[in-house]
């Protein structure tokens, strides 16, 4: 284990229950009927216990976005070519991409990193942070060594410093990588147990037909490897990729300076499951923005005991969900710093239920 990653894991304490007693005893004294606005009050409650505050403050957030390659692409799992993920990356330096958007639209930092892209990317906006040009083709190869998967975890560790050095009090973490669908089945499946045809989705939009391919290439790697269910490196580095790793290391890096994370979908719920395998203390500071489409994404939350924001057919990746459901975290503090009570308010009656 890098020293980077021993020394965040001893950082990562559970949320401040204590400040969590005093906002909901502060909640019922605003003024609306108690437990009125459902969710956001318990919302209000986890992002104080997470910052240690009584009035948190999540602004601004900081967007990472991992890009990496999967050498699986080569059993044509994906809709798009390899080359995609390299392209993509270009459109988000471009301001080009949906989260480029959403990004600008709740003023957050945007910092797109190069963890493992199989082509050489070059120009400015981009984090130069690359492991390796790709992983391993699973059905044939581990994806990447121990010691590979741990520097990916520390480029995630890395990078939501950066963030928190920027002044961000949030993070949303997204990911791209063409066939990280198809890694992160096979690290549920190796995780859970479950069978493999029922975690699957189209992914980038594969034909119907091509799904019972992808399942194939999926239980074939998990055959070739054998990764331990009980090893969650070595599940991630048998059958990841290095993004999911990197992303893994942002949360538990989020996780070690009480900062919030709001988890997009399938593949950064997976890498949560990594980084809570990791740490279990890491899941006291995960939001969940939303339920992708993919199959595989309800057992994941299921598995992580997650009940996310939104569900608005997503599968886009890149954060996108996430900072979709950033507004619903701003609108719980606001309404927690912001609300009167009933005794400054003058309004009678506030003990009736």
């Amino acid at each position: 284990m890098s020293s980077t990653l021993e020394h965040t894991l001893a950082r990562i304490r559970g949320r401040d229950r204590h400040i969590g007693d005093r906002v909901r005893t502060h909640l019922d004294t605003l003024t609306k009927p108690p437990g009125s606005l459902g969710r956001l009050e318990a919302l209000a409650i986890e992002l104080a216990e997470i910052r240690g505050e009584a009035f948190p403050d999540i602004t601004p957030p900081g967007v990472l976005v991992f890009a990496a390659d999967h050498g699986v692409a080569a059993e044509g799992v994906s809709a798009f070519p390899q080359e995609v993920t390299a392209q993509m990356v270009a459109n988000f330096v471009n301001q080009g991409a949906a989260i480029n958007v959403f990004a600008s639209q709740i003023g957050a930092r945007l910092e797109v990193v190069d963890v493992g892209v199989a082509s050489e990317l070059s120009g400015e906006g981009i984090v130069h942070a690359k492991v390796r040009p790709g992983t391993g083709n699973i059905v044939e190869a581990d994806a990447m060594t121990r010691d590979e998967g741990m520097q990916a975890i520390d480029v995630g560790i890395r990078a939501s410093q950066r963030m928190i050095v920027a002044g961000c009090r949030c993070l949303v973490v997204g990911e791209m990588g063409i066939a990280n669908t198809t890694a992160s089945s096979a690290v549920l499946a190796a995780l859970t147990g479950q069978e493999v045809r029922g975690l699957i989705g189209r992914g980038t939009g594969i034909a119907e037909a091509r799904l019972a391919h992808k399942a194939a290439v999926i239980e074939r790697a998990l055959a070739a490897r054998q990764a331990k269910a009980d090893d969650a490196l070595d599940v991630l580095c048998k059958l990841g990729g290095l993004e999911i790793a990197a992303m893994s290391g942002a949360y538990l890096g989020a996780a070690a300076q009480r900062m919030p994370v709001i988890v997009d979908g399938f593949i950064a719920t997976v890498a949560a499951m990594i980084a809570c395998r990791l740490c279990p203390s890491v899941r006291d500071y995960l939001i969940f923005g939303h339920r992708s489409q993919e199959p595989g994404h309800g057992v994941a939350l299921d598995t992580l005991d997650a009940s996310p924001l939104l569900d608005l057919d997503l599968r886009l990746g890149e954060g996108s969900g996430a900072a979709l459901a950033y507004p619903l975290l701003v609108s719980a503090t606001r309404m927690l710093a912001d609300m009167a009570t009933f005794a400054s308010a003058g309004i009678a009656g506030g003990e009736v239920r």
